[in-house]
């Protein structure tokens, strides 16, 4: 009798443990509330193959020499206008390649958009200066 209440109680834990696999908690708490919804989306959708290090997002290769086909651009390094990013989910990046056409439309689209507007290239370096 206690047999067929552990094995479908283990199994149940189990499920649920998984059913948590791939949806990352987004700590928002150091992005400007009317972006934090952009950032929570952009982690459900994005994250798996871009990199943007204030919501914990590691998609992106770090190396040349390990990076993979569906690498997408690492946000910590490249900088975005909202008409870039709107222009790349509707379409599927840039390229066509890899990310899917539409994977976010309408008003979140628009969040994203704004959201990677304001926090993408924070980590770009400072161009050269003639000077040194």
């Amino acid at each position: 009798m206690t047999r067929r209440i552990i094995i479908p109680a283990a199994a149940l834990v189990a499920a649920l443990a998984l059913g948590a696999c791939g949806k990352e908690n987004v700590e928002t708490s150091d992005i400007a509330p009317q972006y934090r919804e952009g950032a929570t989306l952009f982690v459900e959708n994005c994250s798996g193959c871009h990199t943007l290090s204030s919501v914990g997002a590691e998609g992106s290769a770090i190396k040349i020499n390990n990076r993979e086909r569906v690498d997408g651009p690492n946000f910590d390094q490249r900088a975005e206008t909202k008409q870039n990013v709107l222009y790349a989910l509707h379409n599927g990046g840039f390229s066509g390649a890899i990310m899917p056409e539409n994977i976010l439309t309408g008003e979140d689209a628009q969040k994203v958009a704004d959201f990677l507007a304001k926090y993408a290239g924070a980590e770009k370096p400072a161009p050269a200066s003639p000077q040194g």
